[in-house]
């Protein structure tokens, strides 16, 4: 059975922290929290440990895994070499939800970059995920703590929903406050690119690099990818997600149009709104999990994958939600996960 710990997010216990990390050190598996989501953590020097976070996920192995580190002074352990721009990014947004991809060090377990040539590493911001790392001694490999292509999970409740008895020790420090993945920064060819938004946005790294892109290709059909998150179809829920895009004001009156032909059909129907637009879904008989209003972006990924999975657990047969419509800041980010997460796309 998994064991779960409580901890406090802001000073987590050191037995528990010393406990967790023991079990690293030996080859366990470890789900801690971070300031994104929860994280499934091994040993990144340690194969049979990092075949296991495979296992556990029912992950593909041309799937990278995220390497957490605890100090600057780790990436000589992770990676082969590191551009000088790694310091002014490192002292903006370390600790922090930023990954940067870079040539990968011989140290490190082959699966964990999927067999390529370059690794990905984060030093996560939140103080267990830290207090865990320093304690174990070792760099972290963790990919979201969930089954593979589904919502990440932001509780540890979440996590057991997936993996119980699939993994040895879970750190309990209460819901993630991003709520989404961190930013993936590719820094090994000619021109910095963001492979993948989150909450160190665009705009905030072109402070620091102005001729930083966003790559919106597609991961390879075969291969290893040069990070996670790349797939077509990620981080979606059992029950089918139709996205709403287009007009604003034209998506709310056909999403009611559309629950009502639903639930006269005999589907369930869940959705994924804003407060001011539950009760017009209510009474068109859905069951409505409330977001954030629409200019709350931080409010909004921060209940995004919670709502998801608890529709899921509510048995719907259907999710309908309307699309973030930006290709800017923290908006882009929820774009792209929606927009993944959707098995249909309506535009209006």
């Amino acid at each position: 059975m998994t064991q779960v710990l409580t901890v406090d997010p802001a000073s987590p216990d050191p037995g528990a922290v010393a406990h967790a990390a023991a079990c690293l050190r030996r080859g366990g598996l470890v789900v801690f929290p971070t300031e994104t989501v929860y994280g499934l953590g091994a040993s990144a020097f340690d194969p049979a440990a990092v075949a296991r976070i495979f296992a556990a996920k029912e992950r593909p192995s041309t799937d990278p895994l995220i390497v957490h580190i605890a100090e600057a002074s780790a990436l000589t352990t992770v990676a082969a070499r590191s551009p000088a721009v790694l310091v002014p990014l490192a002292a903006r947004f370390w600790p922090g939800p930023l990954t940067v991809v870079l040539a990968r060090g011989p140290a490190i377990a082959e699966a964990v970059t999927a067999g390529g040539a370059t690794v990905a590493v984060r030093m996560p911001a939140h103080p267990v995920a830290r207090a865990l790392i320093a304690s174990a001694g070792v760099a972290v490999a963790a990919p979201s703590a969930n089954r593979f292509s589904r919502p990440s999970p932001t509780t540890a409740a979440h996590v057991l929903a997936d993996l119980d008895a699939r993994v040895d020790v879970i750190l309990d420090a209460g819901p993630t406050p991003i709520g989404i993945e961190s930013t993936v920064l590719d820094l090994t060819g000619t021109r910095p690119r963001v492979l993948r938004p989150g909450a160190v946005t665009l705009e905030m790294l072109r402070e620091v690099l102005p001729d930083v892109v966003m790559d919106r290709t597609a991961g390879p059909v075969t291969g290893p990818m040069p990070s996670p998150g790349l797939l077509g179809r990620h981080y979606a829920p059992r029950a089918p997600l139709t996205l709403y895009t287009g007009d604003p004001a034209k998506r709310l009156p056909r999403i009611v149009e559309d629950v009502r032909r639903l639930v006269a059909s005999g589907r369930r129907v869940g959705a994924l709104a804003a407060p001011s637009a539950e009760k017009a879904l209510q009474d068109a008989g859905a069951t409505v999990v409330p977001l954030a209003e629409a200019g709350d972006l931080e409010g909004t990924a921060a209940r995004l994958y919670a709502g998801l999975r608890h529709l899921d657990a509510l048995g719907v047969d259907v999710i309908l939600a309307g699309s973030v419509e930006s290709e800017t800041g923290l908006g882009a980010a929820l774009a792209d996960r929606l927009h993944r997460a959707a098995e249909d796309i309506v535009r209006v």
